[in-house]
């Protein structure tokens, strides 16, 4: 009789799902700053500060933000999982991750909201 382990969080659709949905939210983003870039006048202070005193921008920067710590977080967690084996450091490192994230997301918001 084959004696089967089971190891892993096995979160699967859950974080593929949330991979692609936190992609596809990141390229909407980059595509909308690109063609904002493009068609805005010379890039100053004044033009920067205008548009990010816009309500939408702000609301856009940091639903992408929030987008890109969730893909991140996603990512770095399965990379740690996948390569660190003793669980200590493991979780250490998972630790250290998500407080560097939650660190960027509350600069971005200082940043936004400042």
């Amino acid at each position: 009789m084959t004696q089967r382990i089971v190891t892993g969080a096995h979160y699967g659709l859950r974080d593929w799902l949330a991979q692609r949905i936190t992609a596809l939210i990141m390229a909407i983003y980059s595509v909308i700053a690109v063609i904002v870039l493009i068609s805005a006048k010379p890039m100053t202070y004044g033009v920067w500060h205008e548009l990010f005193t816009q309500g939408w921008m702000r609301v856009a920067t940091l639903l992408f933000i929030a987008s890109l710590s969730w893909h991140a977080w996603v990512g770095v967690r399965d990379i740690l999982m996948d390569y660190i084996k003793p669980a200590g450091l493991r979780l250490a490192m998972e630790v250290l991750v998500l407080l560097t994230i939650a660190a960027y997301v509350g600069w971005t918001i200082q940043i936004l909201w400042g």
